[in-house]
């Protein structure tokens, strides 16, 4: 069967994705016309159908992606040059809720997680050493190697301190962004011990940050404030950390029900193939996992600038259509309230991958959800407390983004990519390939190449691979930015620094 070169998305599209870079004077056979390209194209990028007046929309994904800046004719090109968004500002949205049935069988599948003490489960026990101020920053860094050296890391599946360049300084909403971020980390269930390191002097203060972890385990969350340690603050904090590796090692997996498992969702240098490939299979292991009785968050609040009424309408009670409206017109109040314009994106990389506006990019973002109906919406720092699908209000920026998902509770990252990047932040981040260029080219990075789905594997078959590999990290195998180690905190900012 013959490789097809060009993709349809949706009956009512007035474009259609080059899944081959084509050449000026291809013709493409389409709803029974032939469309002749009147410029070479690249793959990943769009060619219009049919003929469109300036100042009319284009259609992908069976929704408006932009305006056209001028008269365009069915085989142009069509790409950032020609194509202009329709956003400005906030908007007023009615609750028209849809409900569709998932009709996933319930497969009652395990992975190999660790039992927390409270119930809660975690995919890694490691040890974690966690700053309340950045002034901490490289004691933290000489009592992780110290304990590395001392252990040589056996027995817990690693030692890491989280780096900020925060803490003190801040006011109002940032400090208590950091709080809630470095609270959200102390407490997560992929720590088997914690050390919270403060210096004393900051804003935040340790005795305050500790009681805003609740009701924690005070035998694996200890605190250490090297301002009152007479002496050497590394030897005193070996001497905790050692105590902590004890107990920590002791940990042992075992089965626990996928249920359990609540995984972000997230996607960074996007292509054209991104929307086709890896976001709908993720959509399809996000649909699957919350079949299960388990969790998926969606973030990257202004990408979902120009899909978000498909969102909306998804939600569970007009309650939840309210929360996500203020998600939405949050944001952009955020973005206008700087000067800036709420359709300044895609990125540069976005733009040669093929995505042309933020709703060509919204639209192909939010395929990483499914069809799920969305049962959670949370603001920044907040911890998961619905199972299902929830929302979670965070910027676009992969760093920013993906740790905000690991701080509401998020076990693994699964991260769609079609320009590729290797970082990870403070759980797995696994990296799903949108093109097989990418997956060949860059397999230290790629956790698992969606792009089999464009030459020729179905999405039938790709989808047990997938869940069977998402699975297998989070019962312990590593995912590539553990095995390059690298991970990173990065925490959100919007006002004043003193």
């Amino acid at each position: 069967m013959e490789q097809a070169t060009f993709l349809k998305i949706n009956p009512a599209d007035s474009v259609v994705v080059c899944l081959q870079a084509k050449k000026k004077g291809d013709v493409m056979e389409i709803d029974g016309q032939r469309v002749v390209l009147n410029q070479d194209t690249p793959a990943g990028h769009k060619v219009l159908i049919r003929d469109v007046s300036e100042g009319e929309n284009i259609i992908k994904y069976g929704y408006p992606i932009g305006h056209a800046r001028q008269d365009l004719k069915a085989g142009d090109w069509v790409n950032e040059n020609n194509l202009k968004t329709n956003l400005s500002g906030t908007l007023e949205y009615t609750y028209h809720p849809v409900e569709e049935r998932l009709n996933i069988k319930k497969e009652n599948r395990t992975f190999k997680g660790y039992v927390r003490k409270n119930g809660d489960v975690g995919v890694r026990n490691e040890i974690w050493v966690v700053p309340t101020v950045g002034c901490v920053n490289g004691i933290a860094e000489r009592l992780v190697k110290e304990l590395q050296r001392e252990t040589r890391g056996e027995g817990v599946d690693s030692i890491y301190a989280w780096h900020h360049n925060y803490g003190c300084s801040q006011l109002s909403e940032d400090h208590e962004n950091t709080r809630k971020v470095l609270r959200d980390i102390c407490l997560h269930p992929n720590a088997g011990a914690v050390l919270v390191l403060s210096l004393g002097c900051e804003n935040n203060q340790p005795d305050d940050f500790m009681q805003m972890l609740g009701d924690y385990d005070k035998q694996r969350i200890r605190l250490l404030v090297t301002q009152k340690v007479e002496g050497d603050e590394v030897e005193a904090g070996m001497q905790i950390l050692r105590e902590l590796y004890a107990i920590a090692k002791e940990d042992k997996r075992e089965e626990v029900p996928v249920s359990k498992l609540r995984v972000g969702l997230k996607c960074g240098g996007s292509d054209g193939f991104s929307g086709i490939t890896a976001n709908p299979l993720v959509g399809e292991f996000s649909d699957w996992l919350v079949a299960q009785g388990g969790t998926s968050v969606l973030t990257e609040v202004p990408e979902m600038f120009g899909a978000e009424t498909i969102l909306m309408n998804r939600c569970e009670t007009k309650e939840l259509f309210e929360q996500t409206v203020s998600l939405i017109n949050n944001f952009k109040n955020y973005f206008l309230s700087h000067g800036e314009p709420v359709g300044e994106n895609p990125s540069p990389g976005n733009k040669a991958g093929g995505i042309s506006t933020l709703e060509d990019k919204a639209l192909g973002c939010t395929q990483k959800c499914g069809r799920a109906p969305v049962s959670g919406v949370m603001e920044y720092g907040d911890r998961i407390e619905h199972n299902g699908l929830n929302l979670l209000s965070a910027p676009g920026n992969d760093l920013v983004a993906s740790t905000a998902l690991a701080s509401c509770g998020c076990h693994i990252v699964l991260f769609t990519t079609g320009r590729g990047t290797p970082f990870g932040t403070f759980v797995p981040t696994m990296k799903i390939a949108t093109n097989p260029t990418l997956a060949k080219n860059k397999p230290n990075w790629v956790d698992f190449s969606a792009g089999q789905l464009i030459e020729g594997r179905t999405m039938q078959e790709l989808v047990p691979e997938f869940i069977d590999k998402v699975l297998s990290v989070a019962s312990g195998e590593k995912a590539r930015n553990e095995e390059n180690d690298y991970r990173e905190i990065s925490i959100f900012k919007n006002g004043v620094t003193l």
